[in-house]
């Protein structure tokens, strides 16, 4: 009886809608008491109303018989009982949640405090989600730091240690045990924070293996002089991959609807990357022009991985010096957005068998 007791009093939820429905209950019938009794509805409801919130304001009617004051006394000691209740109920469901919050961080603090030879990950982004389940797969501890608190929550959501604050600020280092880390992996989509962030968790524990990424080729040195022991290129390791897999024979069903499609793709995604074919149509400004020379009027929007020349012979990873040809399937992979880029290299572009994520 107790633990149902106990198991009663710990849903709030539900002592709020039992304290609702018994009061609709004791509303309703004190009511068809009151018209029984010779009231109108509107009057009878007017004085239950006044009487379960105990206002007393005014009586419509005199209660000058003993139905009336039975009815009236019912009323007063279950409405009133009933509101007591229900108040009670909406505090407790108001402050619950504040509640176990303040509890659940104070609990997972006390499990990051007994952490010792674990990875800090700053940043959920698409990576950083990627990393969080492949270490929770794998059975390493770790520790999440993010700022926003949408992607926080997600992170909370899946049972994973986190902590919600500024990866570039000492003190959210800090509170991340770095002192006591193995290893720190700065996947934030900001060159400058991580450049930041490598700085500080050098400067706190010396010892710490530094895993950083970089959006561009020109951060990779920054962050090797900022203290990062690796610096991952999500572009660059896109690039190789879908160039190996195109020299893969298997390599058309990457543009047909297949489950290593959807696999392939989701990986161009974990690094923000999408795959299309352009054609270099005649009198494109592609035509007759190198590799090397398409990218930089593509402005490093995108990158060529294969040619394709008339739909017979695919070259993967072409020579930086190879000339494209008019008729030539051009597989690049690039950022979204890059419109611009692909009319400022291909003229006109006329897409066909794109592959997008």
């Amino acid at each position: 009886m107790n633990g149902g007791l106990d198991r009663l009093l710990a849903s709030p939820l539900r002592n709020l809608a039992g304290g609702i429905v018994y009061m609709l209950v004791v509303v309703a019938l004190a009511t068809m008491a009151y018209v029984l009794a010779g009231w109108r509805v509107g009057d009878a409801f007017y004085m239950v109303v006044l009487t379960v919130y105990t206002v007393g304001y005014d009586e419509v009617h005199a209660i000058d018989t003993p139905t009336l004051r039975a009815i009236t006394i019912c009323t007063i000691v279950l409405g009133c009982t009933g509101m007591i209740f229900l108040t009670g109920a909406l505090v407790q469901f108001i402050t619950i949640g504040q509640l176990q919050q303040v509890m659940g961080t104070r609990r997972m603090q006390s499990q990051i405090d007994r952490l010792t030879g674990h990875v800090i990950i700053c940043g959920f982004g698409r990576i950083g989600v990627m990393l969080a389940r492949d270490l929770a797969a794998a059975g390493m501890a770790f520790i999440v730091i993010e700022r926003d608190q949408q992607r926080w929550q997600e992170a909370r959501d899946l049972g994973y240690l986190c902590l919600q604050g500024d990866a570039t600020d000492e003190a959210a280092l800090s509170a991340a045990g770095i002192v006591r880390a193995i290893c720190l992996a700065s996947v934030l989509p900001a060159d400058a924070a991580n450049v930041f962030i490598t700085l500080s968790a050098r400067g706190l524990n010396p010892g710490l293996r530094i895993i950083a990424r970089g959006e561009m080729p020109s951060t990779e040195g920054k962050l090797l002089q900022a203290g990062a022991a690796h610096v991952v290129l999500p572009t660059h390791i896109s690039a190789e991959r879908i160039a190996e897999l195109l020299l893969h024979p298997h390599a058309v069903e990457l543009l047909e609807d297949s489950p290593r499609k959807q696999h392939f793709l989701r990986d161009l995604h974990l690094f923000g990357l999408e795959m299309e074919v352009v054609a270099a149509g005649p009198g494109s400004r592609c035509v007759g022009r190198t590799v090397t020379a398409v990218e930089r009027d593509g402005g490093g929007a995108f990158w060529v991985v294969a040619l394709e020349r008339n739909g017979s012979e695919t070259i993967a990873r072409p020579a930086p010096d190879t000339v494209i040809r008019s008729g030539d399937g051009v597989v690049i992979v690039g950022r979204p957005g890059r419109a611009p880029a692909l009319a400022a290299a291909f003229a006109v572009p006329a897409r066909r068998g794109g592959v997008r994520g």
